[in-house]
């Protein structure tokens, strides 16, 4: 089981179609629009719906940032990579983090993916932010409709994902191709690294090319979600905004 909080978490989760015990929500909130069509949606599938305080809602979510909502949900089943290329559509567009962990960023980055068509998340089973409640929160629920597969060696999945036929892109601030003068309408892997040390360097010898984004102001880079966000979305708009699936 896992808990789940959040009035967009818990409801793409139920759209989704996960298993849930039971969902707990704080008393006088049920006739709000949102948490109104979470309760309808799981007296629908057979689900509990259990009132309480909101301080026991805080210690069930492990935070105040509940929304007035939380579930028990089936956790879901591992992903391997290989099952993830197999089912990704054609072209292929899967993004691959390298290092992130900060919760926050990867729930940006997936609720992006999700928004540009992407087919999965690749992640690193050590030292990085895994698909966690907060991530999930972060995410707006898009965790749910993403495949994601972790993996315990990132370059050999980057060698297995460029013997698949994927492009590798990865992104470096100090790269010399501009992020634009690529190809995204092939199967592609865009590899974002973490704020501060980038990608790791196994993991850019893995990259069939490096690219940047230019940046015209006085910082120096943009954060790991914004810059991954602009590599997705000039992929879509290569491929004609089309939608996937």
């Amino acid at each position: 089981m896992e808990v789940l909080y959040g009035k967009n978490p818990v409801l793409e989760a139920l759209r989704a179609g996960r298993q849930a015990r039971k969902l707990v929500v704080a008393t006088g909130v049920r006739e709000e629009v949102r948490l109104r069509e979470i309760v309808d949606t799981a007296a629908a599938r057979g689900i509990p719906v259990e009132e309480t305080t909101r301080r026991r809602l805080d210690d069930i979510a492990h935070t105040e940032h509940h929304q007035g909502v939380a579930g028990y949900f089936h956790s879901r089943p591992p992903l391997s990579l290989d099952a993830l290329l197999h089912d990704a559509r054609d072209p292929g567009l899967v993004l691959v983090l390298d290092g992130i962990q900060d919760p926050q960023n990867l729930g940006a980055l997936a609720r992006t993916a999700d928004a540009a068509g992407a087919d999965g998340l690749v992640l690193p089973h050590d030292r990085a932010a895994a698909v966690t409640p907060a991530a999930a929160k972060a995410a707006a629920g898009a965790t749910e409709h993403l495949r994601v597969a972790t993996v315990t060696n990132l370059a050999a999945a980057l060698a297995r994902m460029g013997d698949a036929g994927y492009w590798r892109v990865g992104l470096a601030a100090e790269a010399d191709t501009r992020y634009d003068a690529i190809d995204y309408r092939s199967p592609v892997a865009l590899v974002v690294g973490a704020e501060g040390p980038g990608l790791r360097q196994l993991t850019r010898r893995r990259c069939d090319v490096l690219v940047a984004v230019p940046m015209l102001g006085r910082v120096a880079s943009l954060n790991a979600a914004a810059a991954g966000a602009v590599l997705l979305f000039e992929a879509a708009r290569q491929r004609g905004f089309t939608r996937r699936g």
